[in-house]
């Protein structure tokens, strides 16, 4: 018989499939005294199945990754324990400077804003990439809980 832990895992497929279908993360970088450093933001999936995050390029999360390319984000949905469901992933970190790559990346990134962008925004929206990098998170290893798969069983 399967453990719960088992019932409840989701495939790597599942995982990226749930994250394509999400737009926040907690992203846990290393900083340099050890101690994780965490942030909530917006991400995307690319196509193919990379995080891509968009950030100054002076930020603390893109200094630690510069220091040790590795990062993990979370994603958790669900309001009860029958609901819950999060993936991890544990990821390597390049740091994307290339304008057209990063361009190609934003595409992919997921805002809460449903509005569209005046020609105004657009225009500032183009001046801060000479400020910006996208941090391009590579998953090497899914870590994750769907409780709805207990069907209601505890």
């Amino acid at each position: 018989m399967p453990s719960r832990r088992d019932l409840i895992r989701m495939s790597d497929e599942e995982s990226l499939g749930y994250l394509r279908g999400q737009c926040k993360t907690v992203l846990g970088t290393i900083g340099k005294d050890g101690m994780p450093h965490m942030v909530t933001l917006y991400y995307g999936v690319d196509p193919q199945g990379r995080i891509v995050i968009s950030s100054f390029a002076k930020a603390q999360k893109v200094v630690n990754v510069t220091r040790d390319p590795r990062a993990t984000i979370t994603v958790e949905t669900g309001d009860t324990y029958h609901e819950i469901k999060s993936v991890m992933a544990q990821c390597n970190v390049e740091i994307v400077r290339d304008f057209d790559e990063m361009r190609a990346a934003m595409q992919h990134i997921r805002s809460a804003n449903p509005r569209p962008h005046t020609e105004e925004a657009q225009e500032q929206i183009r001046a801060s990439y000479a400020k910006r990098v996208v941090l391009r998170l590579t998953p090497f290893r899914f870590i994750s809980w769907d409780h709805s798969k207990l069907e209601g069983k505890y």
